[in-house]
């Protein structure tokens, strides 16, 4: 779904449209399903490699292979992350002052005891098509609050984390705006320590740690009032992600 001489591609310049162009006709050389895309998939692929196209082509074409294996449907159902959802542990509502959905998650809800990776993966699947899907025209990104009051070592999952850490990088790259950790407590640091390493370098400047005592008036300089949730201070309840609307 190549755009018209790449002019609906806001933000990019001539060398990164040629890119795109360039990346295009490599994909498409290999898999001709990649014509169904459109270019601003593609760049957030191109950008996601700092712009080398022999390697996001390969990230590409992976994500494809991946899709087509862990999204048979197209989607994911309710019924595929029962368990995940009766945690109540992910909720979407509102848009921060650039119109990018917001999603807030609550790690000290969810035990790794009670994890089942499977499921876990497509849980993170679901929360991301998810959002993807209530992003507004001319917006591509999200941004996600995370709150972890109460978080302590049984709630800790390294191998979850990286797991989906790894969709969030490899599979919906460039997605991810900023992510606000809030009340974190100190030994969430050695967990983040490990987290770090896998982190690439675009990812890792949208991690931002928020300490208490400003967390309200940092939260508003991207957020406003009417949009943050009511536990942060703002005007919109949590809605669990399972019964956000488009």
């Amino acid at each position: 779904m190549e755009l018209e001489d790449n002019q609906q591609l806001p933000g990019s310049d001539d060398v990164e449209k040629k890119k795109v162009a360039s990346l295009r006709a490599l994909v498409e050389g290999q898999v001709p399903a990649a014509k169904e895309v459109d270019d601003l998939m593609l760049r957030r692929f191109l950008r996601a490699r700092n712009l080398d196209v022999e390697k996001a082509s390969a990230l590409f074409l992976k994500y494809l292979e991946w899709r087509c294996t862990a999204v048979p449907n197209g989607f994911i159902s309710e019924t595929e992350i029962k368990n995940e959802l009766s945690h109540k542990e992910v909720f979407t509502q509102g848009f921060d002052k650039l119109g990018r959905p917001i999603v807030v998650y609550h790690p000290a809800k969810h035990f790794c005891s009670n994890r089942e990776m499977d499921e876990l993966k497509r849980f993170v699947v679901y929360i991301l098509d998810k959002l993807c899907a209530r992003m507004p025209t001319g917006q591509e990104k999200f941004t996600c609050i995370a709150d972890l009051n109460g978080w302590g070592y049984s709630n800790c999952d390294i191998r979850g984390y990286l797991a989906s850490l790894d969709i969030l990088q490899n599979r919906y790259p460039e997605r991810l705006g900023k992510a606000y950790l809030i009340h974190v407590p100190y030994i969430f640091m050695r967990v983040w320590k490990i987290l770090y390493q896998f982190l690439d370098k675009n990812t890792k400047e949208k991690f931002i740690f928020i300490e208490n005592k400003d967390l309200k008036a940092t939260l508003l300089e991207e957020i406003d009032e009417s949009q943050l949730p009511e536990i942060y201070g703002g005007k919109l309840p949590l809605v669990p992600v399972e019964e956000s609307t488009v």
